[in-house]
């Protein structure tokens, strides 16, 4: 706080109200004085003593300067929101390295769910992201925390070495949330259209496309057209023929194996028969889509995502949300 008397207050105040307002302000803001006690030794009432010091913020006498921490970055984080529309972000600085942003980005949307999480909620999380692998391994457990039900937005069978990842994501979820796991037992990506519709029959697929249309959270990564290891190793990325032929179209990423041009619309491809995950509408319809991403090589993809509403919610670090900004 700083106390200052402007010229304004002076024309519109008696000089000995003033007195008195900036009096009272001083010995509450910068001797620390109660307002008991404040009232007690000027001889008024407690309730005037409260009322003139909002008076003095009123007029100027007082003035609140907030001085941001190091590695807090509330004003980027407000920028974001207001320049994409956001409801919520979250900037951290995670350093140069790739497996650095991972490991922050991880611990820091392991704290933001475990302040945003409400019980009943239903949860959707993408299989195959080694960002989110490392936000379940730094989530802890809450206490009297209920989430409804976790499921995956995309298919989680893969090569057997690592599926095991996209199995660890979601029960170690349900386990520190309490919520109910409801798995995707498909590929996220099939040989062909008529491979897609008969798993869609399929009753335990069908079970899970229903929850997708009243999920209140989508928990993403976001990736570039090239596939990162993880994906890659899972059997379920697209070959580089496929990668070209979306490149041609005009890809730059992709939500959910749903690639997106720079301006974030969906790119009209016959590779989109092939995806067994959320729909986009039933995607766009959450409440709270919380994308997490970060590093150079995502800048347009994490862009595009904002840009075509995919997400509303950003986490992400702080040289990718100054470039976000410079665009």
């Amino acid at each position: 706080m700083t106390v200052d008397v402007p010229l304004s207050a002076l024309r519109e105040q008696g000089v000995d109200q003033l007195r008195l307002l900036a009096k009272i302000a001083r010995m509450y803001h910068e001797q620390g004085v109660r307002q008991p006690q404040i009232a007690a030794d000027l001889n008024i009432s407690q309730s005037r003593v409260s009322r003139l010091l909002r008076h003095a913020a009123d007029i100027g006498i007082v003035r609140t300067v907030v001085t941001l921490p190091d590695g807090v970055y509330t004003d980027i984080e407000q920028e974001l929101e207001e320049r994409y529309g956001l409801l919520d972000s979250v900037v951290v600085d995670a350093g140069t390295s790739a497996g650095g942003i991972m490991q922050v980005l991880g611990a820091a949307t392991a704290t933001y769910l475990g302040e945003t999480l409400q019980n009943g909620d239903a949860v959707g999380i993408s299989s195959w992201s080694a960002t989110l692998l490392a936000t379940v391994d730094a989530m802890r457990p809450k206490n009297g925390m209920a989430v409804d039900v976790v499921t995956q937005l995309v298919g989680g069978i893969g090569d057997a070495h690592v599926q095991v990842n996209a199995t660890r994501l979601l029960d170690r979820f349900a386990t520190l949330t309490g919520a109910r796991p409801l798995f995707l037992p498909t590929p996220g990506l099939v040989n062909s259209p008529s491979v897609r519709r008969a798993l869609l029959d399929d009753p335990t697929v069908k079970g899970v496309r229903e929850v997708w249309n009243r999920l209140t959270v989508t928990l993403v990564g976001i990736g570039s057209v090239q596939p990162s290891p993880l994906l890659e190793q899972s059997g379920n990325a697209i070959d580089p023929e496929q990668q070209r032929k979306l490149r041609d179209l005009g890809a730059v990423g992709d939500v959910c194996y749903r690639f997106l041009d720079a301006d974030g619309k969906l790119i009209k491809s016959p590779f989109n028969n092939r995806i067994l995950g959320i729909d986009p509408a039933q995607l766009k319809a959450t409440r709270r889509r919380i994308g997490v991403a970060g590093g150079p090589a995502k800048h347009a993809a994490i862009a595009a995502a904002l840009k075509g509403q995919w997400i509303n919610t950003l986490i992400t670090d702080l040289e990718t949300a100054q470039r976000l900004l410079q665009r």
